[in-house]
Formats: C-alpha cells, structure tokens, sequence
C-alpha cells in the first residue's frame, strides 16, 4: 500500500532489513510467513476503502470486515502469540466535532470515547481498536491489558509528498466538483512517518493521535496547492448537507490533539519537527 511504500524506503534508508507481505486474511499462511521470517516488530498499514474512498464499504461490508477487522485482528493475535511488537497505522476518522469540541476548537485526546460511526468503515476501525487496545468496558482500553505489545497510531487524512491517489490533496483535486470547507487535522507523512519508528523500538503501546499541530480547512489545502503547484486550480463550495446528498457515508470531521505524541518524543530527546498545518 501506499504507507508502507514509505515505510519501506524510510526504513532501508536507515539500513534496517525490511520484509513485506500483503497476507493478513488468511490466518495459516499468516503463521506460516512470521514463523519463517521471525521479525523483530511488524508495522502493519494494511486497511480497506477500495482504493479510493470510504464510500466503497458500504457496498462491500464483508471485504472491509475481512481486512479491517479479521486481518488485523489475527495478525495482532499471532504478533502476541509470537512474542513480536505491532504497531498499527490505524485512523482517527472515528470522532466528530461536537459540542465539547466544536470546529476551531480543542481536539479529541487518545481517552476520548469515539462519537463517528456515520461510515461502515469508520465504524469497523472503531470497533477493531477497541478490541485491540482499550479501558474495561470502552474504546480505549479492553486490549491494551490482554495484548500488551500493540501500538496504534490514529492517522488522519494523510499528506505527502507526492500525488498518489491515496493522497488528501491529490483526492481533493480532480474528484470532487464542489468541496466542504471545514478544519480538520492531518497527517503529513514525510513529517511523521520517521518518529513513528523510534515508538516501535521502544516497544511503546497503547493508542496516539498521530497528526501535525493544529487542524487547516479544505478551502486552506486548495487554495496552497493553486499558490505553489497549479494557479490554474478552481473549486467550488457546498455544505454539509448538500454533502451528504451526493455521498453513500458521512464523513468525519474533527481535530485530534497531538499532545501525547509530541510529550512522549521528547522523553528520547527526538526532535519533534511536525509543521503546523497552518504554516
């Protein structure tokens, strides 16, 4: 996948031995390729939308069980069996700005109860962590004491610095005739990806929202990307409901704080660089 595209070359440019796989469905043969390659940890980007939105698993329920849920849930279980540390680049599309956080205002911490499941992927992802990491009886904490070597980092609308279709820039470009223009956090992967490697090899756990200081609206992203690579870039405007009426899954819109995150990379004195998204 597009991610673990970037984990790959930034790892082998750290000199680290990378092996890679697709397989995460099928539990024996997932055994069967830990077992011979004996990893020290896994990092697994793996997750369904159908190449390009969220849309797609509303039609396709079963296939975005099978890889949202099924395939993480074995390859975390077999990692544990293993004795191996995972770390899962997960989503934080599972929040919505709310009364307590209202756009422009404070962001979701990694103890916030997800309050979003207007999409069955959100949905899925929501559910998975919860299994994965969480509190007795919440989201947050029922398998961070049955599976103590799972880290989840919540990535949201991520950015790079290409344009691939999985891309939040490249997907604002040409897909869509009208845009919302609302504030909502991002992930700029050549800013985060590389700290990420540092929380595997200090086999941290539990859950960070792993997103660049601040939220930028849509409008914010365009109007950037017309400045610096494509004067000729036009869009139009619509609102929320006018959204929803040309769309088969709501969508999440919200601010994640990135509080945790930036406290626990200064404790290995790492140079926590991320942009502000409004710079």
């Amino acid at each position: 996948g597009w991610v673990a595209g970037h984990l790959k070359k930034l790892l082998e440019s750290q000199g680290k031995e990378v092996f890679t796989t697709i397989v995460r469905k099928l539990l024996w043969t997932l055994i069967s390729v830990l077992e011979e390659i004996r990893p020290t940890h896994v990092l697994n980007a793996a997750e369904c939308t159908g190449g390009h939105n969220v849309d797609w698993c509303e039609d396709h329920k079963e296939a975005t069980i099978l890889s949202n849920v099924i395939g993480t849930m074995n390859l975390t279980d077999i990692c544990f069996q293993l004795g191996v540390h995972c770390m899962v680049y997960a989503t934080g599309c599972i929040y919505q700005d709310d009364e307590e956080h209202p756009i422009g205002g404070k962001g979701f911490t990694e103890e916030d109860e997800p309050n979003f499941s207007g999409s069955f992927y959100s949905f899925t992802k929501a559910k998975v962590e919860a299994v994965t990491s969480g509190h007795k009886y919440s989201h947050r904490s029922y398998m961070m004491k049955s599976y103590p070597n799972v880290l989840i980092l919540c990535l949201r609308m991520p950015v790079s610095d290409d344009l691939h279709p999985r891309n939040f820039v490249t997907k604002l470009l040409p897909t869509y005739e009208h845009v919302v223009d609302i504030l909502n956090s991002n992930t700029i992967l050549t800013d985060l990806l590389p700290p990420s490697i540092p929380l595997a090899e200090h086999n941290e756990t539990g859950i960070y929202n792993f997103t660049n200081p601040g939220a930028i609206s849509h409008n914010e992203v365009l109007a950037l990307f017309k400045k610096y690579a494509r004067p000729s870039l036009e869009w139009k405007n619509f609102t929320l409901e006018e959204q929803r009426k040309v769309i088969k899954a709501e969508r999440s819109n919200c601010k994640l704080d990135h509080t945790k995150l930036a406290d626990k990379l200064r404790e290995y004195n790492y140079p926590f660089a991320a942009r502000n998204l409004k710079i």
